[in-house]
């Protein structure tokens, strides 16, 4: 029901978009994610965006480098991510929930991120 796209491999510095699409219902009720995760790593929070104003917030490692977004019109989220980091090497996957759940109860496959 979510599906990403948008990775790839990139040179330090780069940029890359993500866009994660929801087909199930219109997401304007949903509070969305983005998470990461490198293999053997614990999965983290990358960025979060909630309903309304969109009022969004990040993780300190992609603060100022990376922007969520989304377009309710389109049923769909995107992560732009500029100067990218090897470090930023990553399965890249939304999620999203009810925003009076705290719980995300839905995810997509992830797309992965390579920076080298």
């Amino acid at each position: 029901q979510l599906v990403e796209s948008g990775g790839g491999s990139v040179q330090p510095g780069g940029s890359l978009r993500l866009s994660c699409t929801y087909s199930r219902t219109p997401i304007i009720n949903y509070c969305m994610a983005w998470y990461r995760q490198a293999p053997g790593k614990e999965r983290e929070a990358v960025a979060a965006i909630y309903t309304g104003l969109g009022r969004a917030h990040y993780a300190d490692s992609v603060l100022g480098r990376f922007t969520i977004s989304r377009d309710n019109a389109k049923n769909t989220l995107y992560l732009q991510l500029d100067s990218l980091k090897y470090e930023d090497t990553r399965m890249y996957t939304c999620a999203a929930r009810l925003c009076w759940i705290s719980k995300y109860a839905y995810w997509g496959q992830g797309t992965q991120v390579t920076v080298s």
